[in-house]
């Protein structure tokens, strides 16, 4: 005998758990690593989304997990991750990547947990990076960000403010870019990091070069318990100066 259980999945595609009911410790409301809220149903139909095949008597121990469906075998709606793997998609192409330079930041940085998670299962328990401060997160996402861009300025001086002047940390001067990189820790919770963002955003809205500013904030720990909160009170969309926060992994 066998049964099929349901998969729960984050609007942007991440699967959380292929076996909802039988597995239900396994829940999540929110991605742990993008933090985008999950279903394990159709939007359209509100019919479950197919899981692992679960046969009676039989343990399966290859590890494997279903794969994620793009459209509803029910209704035929496109799940809402679809489009934008298809966006991802199309911003790959080399010609394509100037169309939307903070997507691709976005991109990198929602996928940044992964990658540092995965750099640690090398063969034979060979050296690998471990992050563990500021400059770890600076020097993994330098080489993320060649991926997609070719003129990457690290430490660029900012403008004074306030009698005192900054460097970021990469300016991407084709894009008009500038990514501000921090990583939380002991003495550097959200109360200290909404305090630093604030003064930052001041100091590259001066910048000649900045029209956008993506601060990415790396928490591996959780020192932030509400990353959404600290997104939403400091990123803003002005005339002439946009502002993005963007704190990875959320969901703690």
């Amino acid at each position: 005998m066998a049964r099929q259980d349901t998969q729960e999945v984050c609007l942007n595609g991440h699967q959380t758990t292929d076996r909802y009911y039988s597995s239900p410790q396994f829940r999540k409301n929110f991605c742990t690593t993008c933090g985008e809220k999950t279903i394990h149903q159709c939007p359209s139909c509100g019919k479950d989304i197919k899981g692992d095949m679960i046969y009676e008597n039989f343990i399966d121990l290859s590890g494997t997990t279903t794969s994620v469906p793009d459209i509803c075998d029910n209704c035929g709606a496109n799940f809402p991750w679809r489009e934008k793997k298809r966006k991802i998609k199309e911003l790959s192409k080399p010609t394509n990547v100037e169309k939307d330079a903070l997507f691709l930041i976005g991109l990198l940085c929602d996928r940044f947990h992964l990658i540092a998670k995965q750099l640690r299962q090398r063969h034979a328990d060979r050296p690998t990076l471990d992050i563990e401060d500021e400059y770890d997160v600076q020097d993994l996402l330098h080489s993320l960000l060649k991926i997609y861009f070719d003129d990457i300025r690290p430490e660029e001086w900012n403008p004074s403010y306030a009698g005192s002047s900054t460097r970021s940390d990469f300016l991407l001067k084709d894009e008009q870019v500038i990514i501000e990189i921090k990583k939380t820790r002991a003495g550097l919770k959200a109360k200290q990091l909404g305090e630093q963002l604030i003064i930052d955003i001041a100091h590259y809205k001066k910048h000649p070069d900045c029209k956008s500013l993506y601060c990415f904030v790396y928490d591996p720990e959780g020192y932030v318990s509400n990353p959404k909160g600290i997104q939403n009170d400091l990123s803003r969309k002005d005339k002439d100066f946009k502002v993005i926060v963007n704190i990875i992994p959320k969901g703690h």
